[in-house]
């Protein structure tokens, strides 16, 4: 009996039109990708530069910290109050102040103290990045000291000293990160997994063909399917905001009006991709395989775990097409920085571009027979 079994559960994989591409796509972009992408070493970190100063010095010191390829100046700004707009608007994420006199504080002998404000929102990112400017200003005093003040070798004498702070997260604490991130997480699995699952399950019980004979649109059809989950995606994240603020006292800095739109909507795409998956499914099993695949996808390159911008820049591109990855910028900015529409209008054309595509895609993937 056994071997009959077996046989039969082999022909059925065999011949199924899914699922052995997957068993081999799975493992391959899996072990190809994921590796490259989540990297715990952060790179490519967006620098805003304030040279009150303008002299020799201080264009070694930008130098020296470009040159070292952990940093990239995307922002050159007249005063501390301008780059602290480029950090709020996701352009920057360490902030140089060089101050006036450096070049003849240095010269005199005198103490001279740079300002680095470090983006905290991701406090690893945030702390790594202000231990890299920490070594690069330690080697660029050494390199002073050496080449131009040798007599101060034996010395503890440090020309420039750093004077740090990190904005929106001054603790460092993880959790603040992590909990507006799992949130989305919660959003991602309810409303795209069950969407999925509710009309494979139909189709496996025969109710499908029964709709199918009758003569309700397609359109009125899929709105029937992602309402009941648009109130569902509501419900649970309003419960992840209560938890957020009774377990650990967070509670957005930015309007909840705010939080709302961009969860509605990322909710109707998301939900919208979950019945594109159950139109292209025909078995509950097949649906949570292609479920649990996109959701890996998502994950890995959504900035959960591993900055995007530390990622390849063909990674990027991919994190792009992620609809994860630009909630989480979103509600992070909105409960740690305050962000409104202006400042998170692009991720706001985004999602509702994500939300459009992904439901038109929905409809005229449905099929009344087969």
């Amino acid at each position: 009996m056994i071997k009959y079994l077996l046989k039969k559960e082999f022909k059925q994989l065999i011949r199924h039109p899914f699922l052995p591409k997957m068993i081999f796509m799975f493992p391959l972009m899996v072990l190809l990708v994921f590796p490259w992408a989540a990297s715990y070493e952060i790179k490519n970190m967006n620098l805003s530069i304030v040279d009150n100063d303008h002299s020799t010095f201080s264009h070694k010191l930008i130098d020296a910290i470009t040159a070292s390829g952990y940093f990239r100046i995307t922002d050159v700004s007249g005063t501390y109050n301008q780059a602290l707009k480029s950090i709020e608007n996701n352009k920057a994420d360490i902030i140089v102040e060089i101050p006036h006199n450096f070049e003849k504080s240095i010269v005199n002998g005198e103490g001279v103290k740079v300002m680095v404000s470090s983006n905290a929102v991701n406090g690893m990112k945030g702390s790594v990045g202000m231990t890299y400017i920490s070594s690069i200003i330690g080697g660029f005093n050494n390199t002073i000291i050496s080449e131009d003040y040798p007599e101060m070798a034996t010395g503890s004498f440090s020309p420039i000293q750093i004077d740090s702070q990190f904005r929106f997260n001054q603790r460092l604490n993880y959790q603040v990160f992590m909990v507006p991130a799992l949130m989305v997480m919660i959003l991602t699995l309810l409303c795209g997994f069950l969407p999925a699952a509710s009309i494979v399950f139909e189709k496996e019980l025969g109710t499908m063909e029964q709709i199918n004979v009758t003569p309700v649109p397609k359109f009125t059809f899929i709105l029937a399917k992602l309402i009941p989950f648009w109130i569902v995606g509501f419900i649970a994240i309003t419960i992840g905001a209560l938890v957020a603020w009774l377990d650990y006292g967070l509670v957005p800095v930015g309007h909840f009006y705010v939080f709302y739109t961009f969860a509605a909507i990322y909710i109707l795409a998301i939900s919208g991709l979950g019945i594109i998956i159950s139109n292209y499914a025909h078995t509950m099993q097949q649906a949570v395989f292609i479920v649990f695949f996109f959701m890996m996808l998502f994950i890995m390159l959504s900035g959960l775990y591993t900055p995007v911008d530390s990622m390849p820049e063909w990674a990027q591109w991919i994190a792009a097409f992620n609809p994860l990855k630009h909630l989480m910028i979103v509600m992070r900015s909105i409960y740690l920085k305050g962000s409104d529409f202006a400042q998170l209008f692009k991720e706001l054309i985004v999602l509702v571009g994500f939300a459009v595509f992904f439901n038109v895609w929905a409809v005229l993937s449905y099929r009344k027979s087969n």
